[in-house]
């Protein structure tokens, strides 16, 4: 009974009209960035973190969270007309939805993503509601020590199942851990990492670093790729899926939700992950494999379903413990943070509208995707022949006035700009700079509830070993960090980075 009146709290939060026209707001540019490939909502939402402070905290996440499960469902649209993802998470949906295009069922594809999509959403959400409140009351019981342990092992964690190179992963990982600490140090009133500027004082803007390091930096990466995208067909017709289609693609949808629901909570890409992996047993139970790669619509439907439900698993960490899973929960948290808003399981109680206002309103936004999507292809088919020359000045001005709108200071530009030249850089080494974001915004906690822990130890490390929880989290944390030097874990890193780029 308590999680249907918390529901009823929730809708009668999320079924406002304010509310109501911010989440078809954020659906609706979130479908948009995931079908212009280059943008992403990693970077969207990073942009309009300014908007955010002239709408209550529950209108602002309900918006961000649109854009980011809105995307997922965009991604595939690219995908399949141009066999260009526009998101990760979409790759292995153009491997079949592609050639499903190119043999004319453009329309079957589609609907069968979006269908997908639209089940993996709402079951996941269903996750997520009865899964976030017991997480949450076993939170209340952390203590200190535990905090510090449950942050370690998320940092842990995102850096295993990241992409990529190991050591270069760690490495942006403790940059990010060092630029979250710079500013004034709270208990000594010391300035630290400031390079003698005042304006650091206060600590880096998480506002002009983020849009720096995913806005601006996007757009350079993209500038070295302006090449014409071309549609394979100019219009798409018969969206409907035959009877066929629907028996062939229900049972991939529902296998892919169940497996995105569990690896959308795991920090780092669960949603990608999810997707490959749905991707891989499909094709392995399937009596006909060999069709795969040449337009089974199961390639479609499964990958799409898991993806999906892995974004909306991935709030359950940020909900109920303050953890976030990826760098859209992490800008999520930094939201909240702007809005005045401790993130963590005291969220559930203090901000009840907030926390089932967001959860409800995952039900809300993925029937508007439903509505959005179809009957509007033939749109998402004219946007992609804008050239990206055009775009991304409109982005960039976009982009500025929002960073600088924050606090009126000249100065941040001058971060952002030098934060988008700082992630350019790192995505031309081959550094993922999504775990950096990450490490920036856990740095300030895990250092606050460290010296928390170390205070009420008198002094005493052994603090965070002999409390049994935190004692626990630190062993799992151990075990998982030493999991990614298995050769076979350490190569599947190195396949998936592959396949993403």
């Amino acid at each position: 009974m308590d999680l249907i009146s918390n529901l009823a709290i929730g809708f009668s939060a999320a079924l406002t009209p304010y509310n109501i026209l911010f989440c078809f707001v954020g659906t609706l540019l979130g479908t948009l960035v995931g079908v212009l490939p280059g943008i992403g909502p990693t970077a969207t939402i990073a942009m309009l973190l300014p908007i955010t402070l002239s709408l209550s905290p529950e209108t602002s996440l309900i918006m961000l969270a649109g854009i980011y499960y809105g995307a997922q469902y965009g991604g595939s649209t690219t995908a399949i007309l141009i066999n260009l993802p526009g998101e990760s998470s979409s790759a292995v949906t153009a491997l079949d939805g592609y050639q499903m295009a190119r043999q004319g069922r453009a329309g079957p594809a589609l609907a069968a993503a979006a269908l997908s999509s639209f089940l993996a959403g709402t079951l996941a959400t269903v996750v997520v509601a009865a899964l976030a409140p017991p997480l949450t009351a076993l939170a209340l019981k952390f203590g200190a020590p535990e905090y510090f342990s449950l942050m370690v092992l998320g940092l842990v964690a995102s850096i295993v199942l990241s992409s990529g190179s190991l050591l270069k992963t760690v490495a942006t990982v403790a940059i990010g851990l060092l630029l979250g600490l710079a500013g004034t140090d709270v208990t000594s009133g010391e300035m630290r990492f400031t390079l003698g500027l005042p304006e650091f004082a206060d600590g880096l803007n998480f506002v002009a670093v983020a849009v720096g390091i995913f806005g601006i930096a996007e757009i350079l990466r993209n500038l070295e790729h302006t090449t014409e995208r071309t549609a394979v067909v100019k219009k798409v017709s018969g969206l409907m899926p035959s009877k066929a289609d629907v028996r062939a693609m229900l049972a991939p949808a529902l296998r892919g939700t169940a497996l995105g629901s569990i690896l959308g909570v795991l920090p780092g890409g669960g949603a990608i992950l999810a997707s490959f992996a749905s991707y891989a047993i499909e094709k392995k139970i399937s009596k006909t494999p060999e069709r795969f790669g040449k337009g089974a619509i199961e390639g479609v439907a499964g990958p799409e379903a898991a993806n999906n439900a892995g974004a909306q698993t991935s709030f359950i960490p940020m909900l109920s413990l303050g953890v976030p899973a990826n760098p859209v929960m992490a800008l999520m948290i930094g939201a909240m943070i702007i809005q005045g808003i401790v993130p963590g399981p005291d969220v559930a109680s203090s901000q009840p509208e907030l926390f089932w206002g967001l959860i409800a309103s995952m039900w809300i936004g993925n029937l508007l995707l439903v509505v959005l999507n179809l009957p509007l292809i033939g749109l998402w088919v004219k946007l992609l022949t804008v050239p990206y020359t055009i775009l991304f000045p409109a982005i960039l001005a976009f982009a500025s006035i929002g960073v600088y709108s924050v606090n009126s200071n000249v100065f941040d530009l001058y971060v952002m700009a030098a934060f988008g030249i700082f992630g350019y850089a790192l995505s031309k080494l081959d550094f993922e700079p999504a775990p950096m974001l990450l490490g920036f915004v856990l740095g300030p906690l895990i250092e606050e509830y460290l010296r928390r822990a170390m205070t009420i130890s008198k002094g005493d490390p052994t603090v965070f070993v002999t409390r049994p929880i935190s004692a626990g989290l630190l062993v799992l944390a151990a075990i998982i960090f030493a999991m990614a030097f298995m050769p076979t874990v350490a190569k599947q890193r190195d396949t998936i980075f592959v396949e993403e780029d």
